[in-house]
């Protein structure tokens, strides 16, 4: 690239540190801001990452490390609530055959990965700093930013990776929201019983979907989906309580991991959200990855995966030309949206068809669908 260029990353998450690594590897000067001091460093239980989010941390040059930190696998188990095993299905490859079809660890790890990754890269980090403004004069193709620590500058290019509730989005007049799906989930971080090596599933019994994932040699995350309640009337200081009580009426491993259900700052609980950005997913020079641009239900498990693609794909776009331009900041919402949509569909679907007790649902079928579709590269 012959002309110099700036961009700003706003967000240090998974969209955010991998559009970071790419960028500097292409020479481009970045510089990363993140609103929490400590760049979300203890945040979350577990996550699931499968093999096309695996072909993203391989070409970050950080897959060694997620191999040792986690756990691979590539099996998935259906149970009946009583833990009894009605089901195995191997898992689809959608990385290639050269990397597993699962890796589970524990989500502190892998962003602890990632930022190691975006510090070895020689982008310029702030910590605890947010965007305050973005000017962008229609005479100028850059976007003159100010920060809440009182400095401001110039830059060609702003990537908007401030999650779901993204200020980036509102502050360029995107409307979209994410809005409720009608279900919740429970998530906590606990032991990992000597015979669990792989997911396991249960649909239905006292909630939604009961399901676990081993994150280590020692660790799993385990989660329990439900009908979304009001967060007013789910005080604090009783998650441990109302998790454990509807993990511990499963069988199988459920029992032992319920008994390590007792701190209630170790539980998450969260509604199921639905968002995608309809129409272009930029405004001027400011162009939205990630969370920011769309989110689904966790039910397929790739949320952090189309997060990572896009700022793959946004990186690629931009280290191959000298033209930062509308032209190709569409043809990346294009080639994203073709993607996105039918994970975003196909996720909300399989929560829908349990909230309206469907028995003819085909959520096997669906799963094996859409996951088919991001074995292509993205």
């Amino acid at each position: 690239m012959s002309t110099p260029r700036t961009v700003l990353v706003i967000g240090g998450g998974a969209a955010g540190n991998t559009a970071t690594v790419l960028l500097r590897r292409a020479g481009i000067d970045v510089d990363l801001i993140e609103a929490k001091d400590d760049w979300n460093a203890t945040a979350g239980s577990g996550i699931t990452l499968q093999g096309n989010a695996l072909r993203v941390l391989r070409e970050l040059g950080v897959w060694d490390r997620v191999e040792k930190s986690g756990y691979a696998f590539g099996a998935v188990g259906i149970t009946a609530p009583d833990g009894t095993v009605l089901h195995v299905a191997e898992d689809q490859r959608t990385g290639g055959d050269d990397l597993p079809a699962t890796v589970g660890m524990q989500r502190p790890r892998l962003q602890r990965i990632l930022s190691d990754a975006v510090r070895a890269s020689g982008a310029n980090i702030r910590l605890g700093v947010r965007a305050t403004s973005l000017d962008q004069p229609a005479d100028d193709a850059g976007v003159t930013v100010r920060f809440t620590d009182g400095t401001e500058g110039r830059y060609d290019l702003v990537i908007a990776a401030d999650g779901l509730g993204s200020a980036t989005r509102a502050a360029i007049g995107i409307t979209d929201r994410p809005e409720p799906t009608g279900m919740a989930i429970w998530r906590v971080a606990v032991p990992r019983p000597a015979g669990v090596t792989r997911t396991d599933l249960a649909y239905g019994g006292p909630a939604y979907i009961a399901g676990y994932c081993p994150t280590g040699e020692d660790t799993l995350y385990a989660y329990v989906v439900e009908a979304n309640r009001d967060r007013a009337s789910v005080p604090a200081g009783s998650y441990a309580d109302e998790m454990r009580a509807l993990a511990q009426r499963y069988g199988g491993h459920w029992p032992e991991i319920a008994a390590h259900i007792t701190d209630p700052a170790k539980v998450n609980y969260t509604w199921f959200e639905r968002m995608l950005v309809e129409g272009s997913w930029h405004r001027g020079r400011v162009v939205l990855v990630g969370d920011a641009a769309h989110c689904c239900p966790p039910t397929l498990a790739q949320g952090a995966a189309l997060s990572m693609e896009d700022a793959w794909v946004l990186s690629q776009l931009l280290a191959a030309t000298d033209t930062w331009d509308d032209a190709l900041l569409q043809a990346y919402h294009e080639r994203r949206v073709a993607r996105v949509r039918p994970v975003v569909d196909a996720s909300v679907q399989i929560g829908r068809w349990q909230l309206d007790a469907d028995r003819d649902a085909d959520v096997p079928g669906l799963m094996g669908r859409t996951m088919a579709l991001l074995k292509e590269l993205p």
